[in-house]
Formats: C-alpha cells, sequence, structure tokens
C-alpha cells in the first residue's frame, strides 16, 4: 500500500505527464503540416523538426516523440519501431543523438530511452554530492554541418511562408532541453551553472568524417578562388548550393555517433595560513633517491585530511613562498592555498572548522592551521598579487668569531632599506637559475643574548625572495653585503625561524 508521500509524488507525476502530453498536442498541431511532412520524408526525426522551427522547453522530454506524433499531419510515416517490426530509422539530421541512439565503447549499438535514468546511475554510483548540475555537451562537426545544410534548404523552400524564421534550435541545446527536467527529478538537485559538471561526449564515426571531408572539398573547388583554367568560377547558386547540402544530408553514412559520458566536479579552493613547529618537516612531500627527507611535510599533513574530507581525486598545494626544511614558521602563519580536484562533495563552513580542527589535534603536533574556509579562484590571485610585495620577519640565532660589541648592536639596528646583491647560492644552484638579485632588508636589530658574546638574536624584516642563512655567512661573497662583511668576522647562522609574513590581502 503506497504512503501518503508516495501517492502525493505518484499523482503530481501524473499531473506533469498529462500536462506534457497536452503541451506536446499543442505544439504538434500549431507546425505547418506541409512542412512537417516533408521533413518526416526527409528522415528526421521529431526533436529535430520541433527544433527547425525554434521551439524550445520541456517538449523535447516529453517521454515518446516518435513520428507517430505527427499521424494528424503527415501523409505516410516512415519505417519506425512503432509501425514496422520494431525496425528503427535512424534521423539523418542529428545522427540519432535526439533519439537517445549510440554506440557504447564496445560498438554496439543501443537505443535507450531513459538516458536520463543511466547518467543519474552513474552521479550515484560515483558517488557526487550536490546542490546543482549542468550538462556539457560535445558533438561532432558533421551535426552543425547538418544544421547550416538543411537552414540553407529550408530558407529556398519556404523562406516566402509566413511562419519562416532563421532561428533553429542547435542540437546542443535541444539535448539539454530533453535531459534537464528528467535529471532534475532523479538527481533532487537543479539545473544551472555550477561546480558539479555531466559531460556527454558524442563522437562521429570515421565514414561520416570522410564524407564531411569530401562535401567540404567539394565546396571549396566550387566556391575557390580560381579554377584549373586559372578563371575566376562562376557564382553557383543558393538553389544548387542548399540542393546540394540536401542531398549530402541524406546520402552520407547513416551511423549513429559513438557516446560516452562522465561527470566531475571544477576545482574549489581552501585557504588559510600554516604554521610548522619541526625542523624535520619540509614544505611538500621531498624525495631523493628513493629516500625521504624528513619524517612529514606541510603538504601531506594539511592537503591528505583535506582530500579525505571531500573525497577528491587530487588535490595541489600551493604556499606564498617557501621555507627550508630546517627553518620553523612562526607567528601569524604563512599563506596557503589547497586546490581540490574532482571532489565527491564539497564540505559546510561546520566541516571545514571540523577539518581545522583535526589538523591542530593531531599527536604530532608538527603543523598548526589557522583560518582555514573556502575561498574562489580570486584567492589564489589575491596570493600571486601579494607575493611581490610581501614582507617577511625572521628570529635567527647568530654565532659571530668575536665577542659582540655594543657598537655593531647600533651599527646593525640604524641600518634601514638597506639593498643587497645576492648571487644564487651555492646550495641550490643546482636547481636555480645562476643570476644575480636585488633585495631589500627593510630593518634589523640584535637581542643579546646573556652570558653569551658571540651568540645573539637577530631579527630582521625583508623583501619576499631574501635568501636569509647567505646574508648571514656572505656565501664565499656571493652575497654582498652580509651581517659577517658588515661586522667584520666570519658569521654562522644556527637557527632560523619565520616570524611574520605580512600578506593584508590574504587571510589576515
Amino acid at each position: 500500500m503506497l504512503s501518503r508521500m508516495e501517492e502525493a509524488k505518484e499523482s503530481e507525476l501524473g499531473n506533469v505527464t498529462s500536462e506534457n502530453e497536452k503541451t506536446l498536442e499543442e505544439v504538434v498541431q500549431a507546425l505547418p503540416s506541409d512542412a512537417v511532412n516533408h521533413l518526416v520524408s526527409l528522415g528526421i526525426c521529431v526533436r529535430c523538426i520541433f527544433r527547425v522551427f525554434g521551439i524550445e522547453g520541456r517538449v523535447y522530454a516529453s517521454p515518446s516523440l516518435s513520428p507517430s506524433v505527427f499521424a494528424s499531419a503527415v501523409e505516410q510515416l516512415p519505417p519506425t519501431e512503432d509501425n514496422n517490426n520494431n525496425k528503427h530509422q535512424l534521423c539523418t539530421l542529428c545522427l540519432g543523438i535526439l533519439q537517445f541512439t549510440f554506440r557504447d565503447h564496445d560498438g554496439t549499438i543501443l537505443r535507450n530511452d531513459d538516458l536520463p535514468l543511466l547518467i543519474s546511475d552513474m552521479v550515484k554510483r560515483d558517488g557526487y554530492h550536490s546542490d546543482t548540475f549542468s550538462l556539457e555537451v560535445s558533438i561532432p562537426p558533421i551535426i552543425l554541418h547538418n544544421d547550416n545544410s538543411l537552414r540553407s534548404y529550408m530558407k529556398i523552400k519556404y523562406g516566402s511562408q509566413p511562419w519562416f524564421q532563421e532561428r533553429c534550435i542547435s542540437t546542443k541545446d535541444a539535448l539539454k532541453f530533453s535531459l534537464q527536467h528528467p535529471l532534475q527529478n532523479l538527481l533532487e538537485c537543479k539545473s544551472t551553472m555550477g561546480s558539479f559538471r555531466i559531460r556527454l561526449t558524442y563522437t562521429a564515426s570515421k565514414d561520416a568524417d570522410k564524407c564531411l571531408d569530401n562535401a567540404e572539398s567539394c565546396k571549396r573547388r566550387k566556391t575557390g578562388e580560381c579554377n584549373l583554367d586559372g578563371q575566376k568560377p562562376s557564382s553557383i547558386s543558393l538553389e544548387n548550393e542548399s540542393s546540394d547540402c540536401c542531398k549530402f544530408m541524406l546520402e552520407m553514412p547513416n551511423e549513429p555517433c559513438h557516446f560516452a559520458y562522465s561527470c566531475y566536479r571544477t576545482p574549489f579552493y581552501f585557504g588559510g595560513r600554516y604554521l610548522k613547529y619541526s625542523r624535520n618537516v619540509s614544505q611538500t612531500r621531498w624525495i631523493i633517491d628513493d629516500e625521504r627527507m624528513g619524517e612529514a611535510s606541510v603538504e601531506e599533513i594539511i592537503g591528505g585530511n583535506i582530500l579525505q574530507a571531500c573525497q577528491a581525486d587530487s588535490f595541489k598545494f600551493h604556499a606564498a613562498g617557501r621555507e627550508d626544511i630546517d627553518v620553523r614558521m612562526l607567528g601569524p602563519g604563512r599563506p596557503f592555498l589547497v586546490e581540490v580536484q574532482n571532489a565527491r562533495q564539497v564540505p559546510s563552513e561546520l566541516s571545514v572548522k571540523d577539518i581545522e580542527k583535526k589538523i591542530n589535534t593531531m599527536e604530532n603536533k608538527l603543523v598548526r592551521v589557522k583560518n582555514l574556509k573556502l575561498v574562489g579562484s580570486h584567492g589564489w590571485d589575491l596570493m600571486r598579487e601579494g607575493e611581490a610585495e610581501k614582507q617577511k620577519q625572521y628570529a635567527a640565532l647568530v654565532w659571530i668569531s668575536r665577542p659582540l660589541k655594543d657598537e655593531d648592536l647600533q651599527h646593525v639596528s640604524s641600518l634601514k632599506d638597506l639593498k643587497v646583491l645576492q648571487r644564487t647560492p651555492v646550495r641550490v644552484l643546482h636547481r636555480r637559475s645562476p643570476l644575480e638579485r636585488e633585495k631589500i632588508i627593510h630593518w634589523m636589530k640584535i637581542e643579546t643574548i646573556a652570558e653569551s658574546s658571540q651568540y645573539f638574536l637577530l631579527h630582521l624584516c625583508t623583501q619576499a625572495g631574501t635568501y636569509i642563512k647567505e646574508f648571514v655567512h656572505g656565501d664565499l661573497g656571493r652575497t654582498h653585503p652580509s651581517i659577517g662583511s658588515m661586522l667584520g668576522c666570519r658569521a654562522e647562522i644556527l637557527q632560523l625561524d619565520v616570524t611574520d609574513i605580512k600578506m593584508e590581502c590574504f587571510l589576515t
């Protein structure tokens, strides 16, 4: 026994079907019978006839649209599954696309009036969750050629009729009209432009492509710049051209297209800032000679948790610069984006907070995230814009080869916007171009360490891209000036931390 909800749903479907049948009847009655009769005789399917007359909407989604719907308007119906031992005539215009007839990946010819059900089953089987969907349709060039051919033919034959209009619905749009409403009901979501896409791809047979190439070659010979004797060809009448086009359409190989369907979600982004507390964690996964460097990576810790929550295929990790594996990232943190690819679901704001909490409560406490949120692709643009202008602050533990003097503190602290020339450091020459870069040290100050005259903390603010280790020890003279050259002694950096990255435009 049906529940009240099921009864209501069935009643609603019945009303919709009745309304569709009424609309279909009204559409058919409004069409010129002589033109319909002629198009049917050319082997053109019902949906293609509708689009030739510029009809739009849900009428394309009617359950059965065989030529029998024109029974009262045409003199003789072509053989179809309705009236000739289940033999089905393929549309000469759309090659079966709008009849839901196609070849599958094995080359088997199928006709599936439940194409919306086939598609919805795929979406549910692949585990996608979405409030919206959009259809992407790819059709072979021969279909467009057929449409143009018929449009020229109709203009010559019926252009003087009061009902004639140049506008014609494309095969792509007609297919969307046919599928959108049924898919909305089956998937229980709206058809509108969004991140979740259903892609339908139709490919013509090689014989059809060869036939199209021959037709275009023939047309070029007729309308080319010169004929064999070097003279301009006489103009071809529109009547002859359109007649040739229609003849081509009728004589071309009448084979259905190969059909493939899939679904995917366009990339979306998580943005935030990360902090790195370990001196044995790289920013991205680092493998040398099949041996892993470091105990983990920021990329894997953050991206792996996001990947799992979104049930995505993969992710890409982007950050505003990078620190060395032995450098901690402290303070407000480093801005980053995680580009999530083909996610089965998009998490809610509450779920995003759960992801952040999960990362921040991991036992090893190597990495922490702040301000994790979903951002649009504009977040990537903002991060790139900020990279050129951003400033970084560091804290470095430095050793020098002589005792620190009071005048050293005053000299270093007095330097503002110091220009430094840096040749590519020796330690990265194997992977970086040998260039000379000018960078700016905006300010510096020295913090002394009690009971230690040769160790101190150097706090400094620099332009993005400055090599701090080399600025301290000079890198065999490749960086000038350096702390060592300014103090007139040997200087070594023992530990380095990034303490602040100023990018006010991004997730502050």
